[in-house]
C-alpha cells in the first residue's frame, strides 16, 4: 500500500495523552470502551492516565497491526474530526461527500454524527483503506 509505512503515529498518542484524562488518545489509538471509560472517570481518576504514558507505544503498535494501512491517514482524519468534526471535513476528506455535507448544514447531525464518528472513525478508515 501507499502512504505512511504506520497506521498511527506515536507522537500524536503521546500529545492526545495530555489530554488523556478526556480519553482522546484511547479513541485515536480504537478503543472506543476505554476511551469512553476515561471520558467518563477522568481517565479512571486519573490513575489509568498515568499508566498510559507507558503503553502508548503498546497502544500504538496494536492500532499499527490493527487497522489497514492505504490512502486515507488516520492522523489526518482523526485532527478534522476533532476539530473539523461538526462540519463534515473529515468525511469529506474520506470521500464520504453526502455525509460531509450533510454533517456541514445540520452540525454533525446535531452531535451525534459527531459523536458516532468519534467512536467508530478507526473502522471507517479501515474499511475504505481495504479497498
Amino acid at each position: 500500500m501507499t502512504g505512511y509505512p504506520y497506521t498511527h503515529m506515536l507522537s500524536v498518542g503521546y500529545i492526545l495523552w495530555i489530554f488523556g484524562f478526556t480519553g482522546s488518545h484511547r479513541f485515536y489509538y480504537g478503543r472506543p470502551f476505554s476511551g469512553t471509560l476515561y471520558f467518563l472517570t477522568f481517565g479512571l481518576l486519573g490513575i489509568g492516565w498515568v499508566i498510559d504514558l507507558f503503553l502508548i507505544p503498546s497502544l500504538d503498535r496494536q492500532a499499527d497491526m490493527r487497522f489497514n494501512k492505504g490512502p486515507i491517514y488516520y492522523t489526518v482524519a482523526w485532527i478534522l474530526l476533532t476539530f473539523f468534526g461538526l462540519f463534515g471535513l473529515h468525511r469529506m476528506y474520506m470521500k464520504k461527500w453526502l455525509t460531509g455535507i450533510l454533517f456541514l448544514l445540520t452540525g454533525g447531525l446535531l452531535g451525534f454524527g459527531y459523536l458516532y464518528d468519534f467512536l467508530t472513525l478507526n473502522t471507517q478508515i479501515s474499511d475504505i483503506n481495504a479497498v
